[in-house]
């Protein structure tokens, strides 16, 4: 059986944008992009290759699974571990989703090539920790990147205002 990888553990506190500034499909993504830049999470001479990768997957079918949720995600041969970014905008994107409805929380992740094999386990979990309505709930309320975290981890309080 091939171990699936855990988002909480894919992901530090600056790994964790708040508040999103884009409100559009492709420039969310390149603002997590640019993101893990600044913080020293991807090599400035990748973001070309990463956000190529990206563009050509969003073209196939938009990663915007419903449920105010979009999973954007790409290969890379010249990363050695996956990268991942967690996003929230609490306007909301407009990320061409499957059920139309504005995007809230964009969990975006770059996989090396030869870890292929373990994408769609992650991404599977990611979407079934998603559809979980509390989940997505607790995010909203989250008021610091440790909170954020927290839910992601299975830590969070169970009751939410």
């Amino acid at each position: 059986m091939v171990p699936r990888m855990k988002l909480a553990s894919l992901l530090t506190p600056d790994q964790v944008v708040l508040d999103m500034a884009s409100e559009e499909h492709f420039p969310a993504i390149v603002e997590l992009v640019d993101h893990l830049i600044e913080v020293g999470k991807l090599s400035t001479d990748l973001r070309d290759e990463v956000v190529d990768s990206l563009r050509t997957r969003e073209e196939q079918v938009s990663t915007g699974i419903g449920y105010g949720v979009a999973i954007p995600h790409a290969f890379s041969e010249n990363l050695s571990d996956v990268v991942t970014v967690f996003g929230r905008s609490s306007k909301g994107i407009d990320f061409e989703a499957l059920d139309h409805c504005p995007v809230h929380f964009v969990v975006l992740f770059i996989v090396p090539k030869k870890d292929y094999h373990l994408h769609l386990q992650t991404l599977a979990a990611i979407a079934k920790m998603f559809t979980n309505c509390e989940i997505r709930k607790q995010l909203s309320a989250a008021e610091c990147r440790t909170e954020i975290l927290n839910v992601l981890a299975g830590k969070a309080s169970k009751n939410v205002a």
